[in-house]
């Protein structure tokens, strides 16, 4: 649990029989590409790992050095270098053609292997009698993206998940240009995927996701690779996370005016591109429930249009397993009102 959590607000309250069974601690802050703090609830300076948070991010150099463009990759490759996705067979054979397009070969990966997060995709491969492999992985599409354009600049592609590779020095400059801390002097852990992963203060990741977004002190060719990727995975939701999944459900229903990330550890961030806002949450448990239903909320309050598609996610039934609603996920009372009178005022 990061310094300070256990100082932080609830920010989700879980019902049954009228009363409160579990309670999600959390902080979050909503911040203006300027660097201008609109909302904040909790610890947001104390530095927490973003994890898959900040793949898009990651897949920058991919795009900026002219990779994609001499491998010719298409949306379905970009938006699974961005993905976490489910190891649906739409994930693997994009995973495949992104490593076949750069002459590279999925022998290299070196995410390791894990069932499909699917649990469709997962049972289709235990009835055929195999075993996952590393493209199963939901970072795998990450990892080709680094390949790809590790092959492009003249790099080592043996090693590239190592923090002295020449590319993860490069994506470690670039996230800390995004987000403007510098991220040699910050906590540096091992992903589950073996990628490093830097920590940062919500408050500027944040920041980082709004100028992600609105590509406010982006140089023309980031700022444009950033609109790229963007667009990728509007055009091509179901590869950033699948089928039944958040990421996909909001990238799909929502639209360009919000752009979604969700990370290990009960992260997940959001920039708004039009209003050049970014969002940036943990959750002190990290539970994915609970993040996911205040990321709901925020997004709710910051565009009110949202709340349609987003409807069945923040009406917050908790249903049985013979289909009775026996409680309700809700947005805290104190979330709600500084939701309320800061990002949406009357």
């Amino acid at each position: 649990m990061p310094e300070g959590a256990s100082d932080n607000p609830v920010l989700v309250e879980v019902t049954r029989g009228g009363i409160v069974e579990s309670r999600h601690r959390g902080a979050f802050a909503v911040t203006h590409a300027s660097g201008r703090l609109l909302l904040a609830m909790g610890d947001v300076e104390t530095p927490i790992f973003p994890r898959s948070a900040v793949k898009a991010m990651q897949a920058l150099p991919l795009v900026e050095s002219g990779a994609a463009d001499a491998f010719g990759l298409g949306n379905d490759e970009l938006a699974v270098a961005c993905a976490s996705h489910s190891g649906e067979a739409i994930h693997v054979a994009a995973v495949r053609s992104l490593l076949a397009k750069a002459g590279l070969d999925e022998s290299l990966l070196a995410c390791g292997a894990h069932w499909p997060l699917s649990e469709e995709a997962a049972r289709e491969l235990f009835r055929g009698g195999s075993s996952p492999l590393p493209v199963h992985n939901n970072c795998s599409g990450k990892h080709a993206g680094i390949l790809a354009t590790s092959v492009h600049l003249g790099f080592e592609v043996r090693g590239y998940e190592q923090p002295e590779h020449a590319l993860q020095i490069m994506i470690e400059r670039v996230i800390s240009e995004i987000c403007g801390v510098a991220l040699a002097q910050s906590p540096m852990g091992v992903d589950g995927c073996s990628i490093p992963t830097w920590a940062v203060p919500l408050r500027a990741l944040a920041q980082g996701f709004a100028r992600f977004g609105a590509g406010k002190g982006f140089t023309t060719e980031r700022k444009v690779a950033a609109e790229r990727l963007r667009r990728a995975c509007h055009e091509a939701p179901a590869l950033v996370a699948g089928a039944g999944r958040l990421d996909t459900i909001i990238l799909r229903g929502v639209g360009p005016p919000v752009f979604v990330k969700g990370g290990a550890e009960g992260v997940h961030c959001a920039a708004f591109p039009e209003l050049g806002l970014g969002l940036a949450l943990k959750v002190d448990d990290g539970t994915k429930r609970g993040a996911e239903h205040v990321l709901c909320a925020l997004i709710g309050a910051i565009i009110p249009a949202a709340s349609s598609p987003l409807a069945e996610r923040l009406s917050g039934r908790i249903r049985n397993w013979k289909g009775l609603q026996v409680g309700e996920i809700r947005a805290s009372a104190k979330l709600i009102a500084a939701a309320a009178e800061t990002l949406h005022p009357s």
